[in-house]
């Protein structure tokens, strides 16, 4: 039995396809089929049940995925332990949104860097629910999302700061001298909304369904700048974070009533060892939001 062979067993367990496993892992599928045989001749078991472009875990299956789970978490915390030990810093693994990532980063990252400059950081881009589901899995080790995320009771928070939501519109459009907007108002607006992983954008929806309204909208995208285009042509509004359209001069921002509040903040694994940059990294945090947004 080999670590890699455990890796790509638990892969396959997870998506139930051998294909989107080794998309995720960066290997061929013949190398994920030859693991997955070569365990269940070792142990004279059979760990999946096969049908059609679908694997489902045998009864025996379910409890090999627990105990590979289980060792897997051991040996990386393992590792992660020897690297402290040996003082080699192991890179810092942080997800982050990309409509946050203008806000946190880049003045984050280099106020981080002057202050430790030896510990080298990987930034990934992904939306909150996606971000989160990763730090669970532990591909990352921080990230930093939109709080109102399912499952968050799942991992460790620590709040940065509370951000509240406006209409984000051309200067010539229709509403744009409104003092406030309601969501019920902006009912046939066309709007663009953020990709199907943003916790913004479930949030969104699900007050529109609340309200019974069906927004009208013209486009989903993670990117501002595409946002802000289509902004400024005249397409459409946007609902952004405050803290966003604080950056975007060239368009109004209409507080919307009643506000929507959001919790943004860092999350880490519960129960996952800490190396010293992770813990590093959480308590900087604070006290560089503290002293960008008094």
């Amino acid at each position: 039995m080999k670590i890699s062979q455990l890796e790509y067993f638990c892969a396959v367990s997870r998506y139930h396809s051998i294909t989107q496993a080794a998309q995720k892992l960066y290997v061929t599928q013949p190398a994920i089929s030859s693991a997955i045989r070569e365990l269940e001749k070792e142990f004279s078991v059979s760990l999946f049940t096969r049908s059609k472009n679908h694997l489902t875990l045998t009864r025996e299956g379910e409890i090999f995925y627990k105990k590979a789970s289980d060792l897997l978490s051991q040996i990386d915390q393992t590792a992660e332990e020897f690297h402290d030990l040996g003082m080699q810093t192991a890179p810092l693994r942080i997800g982050i949104p990309p409509l946050l990532s203008i806000v946190f980063f880049p003045d984050m990252l280099l106020a981080f860097r002057q202050k430790y400059p030896d510990i080298p950081i990987k930034l990934f881009e992904y939306g909150s629910i996606r971000a989160a589901s990763l730090v669970q899995e532990e591909t990352l080790d921080l990230a930093l999302v939109n709080l109102h995320f399912p499952d968050s009771a799942n991992v460790n928070t620590a709040r940065i700061l509370t951000d509240w939501l406006v209409f984000c519109v051309s200067k010539e459009h229709p509403l744009a001298q409104k003092k406030e907007v309601s969501l019920a108002q902006l009912d046939q607006e066309p709007l663009l909304l953020y990709n199907t992983d943003s916790v913004l954008n479930q949030t969104l929806l699900c007050l529109f369904d609340s309200l019974n309204c069906k927004p009208n909208i013209l486009l989903h995208s993670s990117q501002l700048y595409t946002i802000k285009r289509f902004i400024s042509d005249h397409l459409g509004g946007a609902i952004l974070y405050s803290s966003v359209s604080a950056d975007l001069p060239d368009l109004v921002s209409i507080p919307i009533a009643p506000a929507i509040e959001q919790d943004i903040g860092l999350i880490w694994k519960k129960g996952k060892y800490l190396n010293s940059s992770v813990e590093k990294f959480i308590r900087f945090t604070p006290g560089y939001a503290a002293s960008r947004w008094k």
